[in-house]
């Protein structure tokens, strides 16, 4: 399994998957499922992959041949380098998903394996806004738009409450920042098959670069103090809330 979850902010987009990929409990290992493209100036865009590894490898082997198709000298492939729009590029994907699925659908069906798979693809480009988007397996996607400004996919329930509660359109990119951490945190430490290292990338609004491009690994000092002190907040809250001695009685 795997949790990755992205926000839409009005300053900007943030990007965090974990790479862990669980076959069984002893077949556990690392798999990155944050892919990022760049043109600085021009356009930063990041995918995240989530459910069968086949399908959504597939999807990116195809994506980057299309990019080292481009740059040997074909101007007629399109390529997430100089498609004009998210939009377009969440076509693509789309396209891909339901090549990739009519190839290999049958026989992962035969040997009772799942086909699910989803992308989220985001990001900026010269002369839009920022955009967000969702590409399920089908090839079909839907915009991220201000009233719930994020996705998930993966192991989706256990970090969903710190979005719910705390995000709108106008959250700061620091806070959207940290309750992305919080929700990886929470989903850690109630599923196994989710775990770090996790990839981690910011873009602000028009800037068309990336801010933050990292790793996060397990030992990183900054994750640890987070999630140690939000361990610590929630315990401290359970304690002041309202008194329910009456309750007892």
């Amino acid at each position: 399994m795997t949790y990755c979850v992205a926000l839409k902010l009005q300053e900007g987009l943030v990007f965090l998957s974990d790479t862990r990929t669980n076959a069984g409990i002893d077949d556990v290992s690392r798999y990155r499922k944050m892919f990022t493209y760049e043109d600085t100036g021009n356009r930063a865009i990041t995918l995240m992959t989530a459910g069968n590894l086949s399908v959504t490898q597939g999807v990116i082997t195809r994506l980057d041949a299309a990019i080292r198709q481009s740059e040997a000298g074909d101007e007629t492939v399109e390529t997430v380098l100089n498609v004009p729009s998210i939009f377009r590029i969440a076509q693509i994907v789309g396209a891909l998903m339901k090549e990739v699925l009519s190839i290999h659908r049958d026989a992962m069906e035969k040997d009772g394996a799942a086909s699910g798979a989803s992308i989220v693809v985001g990001g900026q480009i010269a002369g839009e806004a920022p955009r967000l988007f969702l590409v399920y397996s089908a090839g079909n996607f839907i915009e991220c738009g201000e009233d719930s400004p994020y996705y998930q996919i993966g192991e989706t329930k256990y970090g969903k409450p710190i979005l719910t509660r705390t995000l709108t359109y106008a959250t700061p990119l620091a806070d959207g920042l940290r309750a992305c951490l919080v929700s990886m945190d929470s989903t850690v430490r109630s599923n196994l098959s989710v775990g770090p290292p996790f990839d981690l990338s910011i873009i602000h609004t028009d800037a068309l670069s990336f801010a933050t491009w990292r790793r996060i690994e397990e030992d990183d000092e900054t994750y640890a103090a987070l999630s140690a002190q939000w361990s610590r907040a929630l315990a401290e809250s359970l304690h002041n809330l309202p008194n329910l001695d009456r309750l007892l009685r």
